[in-house]
């Protein structure tokens, strides 16, 4: 079956399987690496894409179900100001470590710190946490990654 939708700004059509899910498209027909294979059960969150601008776990979507709509992945967002602002933060707090998580986390963190500036309105660490309660990080980044957002909110709502 033939499915069409935007991936990173572009158009892109594909052929794909009636079952497929949307992480096998998009590593491996569409070269896509920064989506990344985990548990494949909705658990661990690596596999995140934005879905019309909301974080998604691609393993859990039939990319038939994408058909028109909107996927982006962080090599989607490579020059956003948010998105660059955000990652330089994610560095400056050493929020990575093995980086297996990090692109799911950073476009989850994204989509959270444009809902919030967007609805211009105020964030709390508990509110944050809850946001990536859905991303699982070895690491234990956590604390760092909660920082980084708290700065770059923080920067948006302080900028002229």
């Amino acid at each position: 079956m033939r499915v069409s939708f935007r991936l990173n700004g572009s158009w892109v059509s594909v052929d794909v399987e009636p079952g497929e899910i949307l992480l096998d498209t998009l590593r491996l027909r569409l070269g896509i690496r920064s989506v990344k294979r985990g548990c494949e059960r909705g658990e661990c969150g690596v596999c995140t894409v934005l879905l019309n601008g909301e974080p998604v776990v691609s393993c859990l979507l039939l990319t038939a179900q994408v058909d028109s709509m909107e996927v982006t992945t962080v090599e989607g967002l490579g020059s956003d100001p948010l998105f660059k602002d955000l990652a330089e933060e994610f560095a400056r707090r050493f929020s990575i470590q093995c980086g297996y998580c990090t692109p799911a986390i950073l476009l989850t963190t994204y989509a959270y710190i444009r809902k919030v500036y967007e609805g211009k309105r105020k964030a709390s660490v508990e509110e944050i946490v809850k946001a990536i309660e859905g991303n699982l990080c070895r690491c234990g980044t956590y604390p760092r990654v909660v920082r980084a957002v708290v700065n770059t909110l923080s920067r948006l709502t302080t900028a002229p």
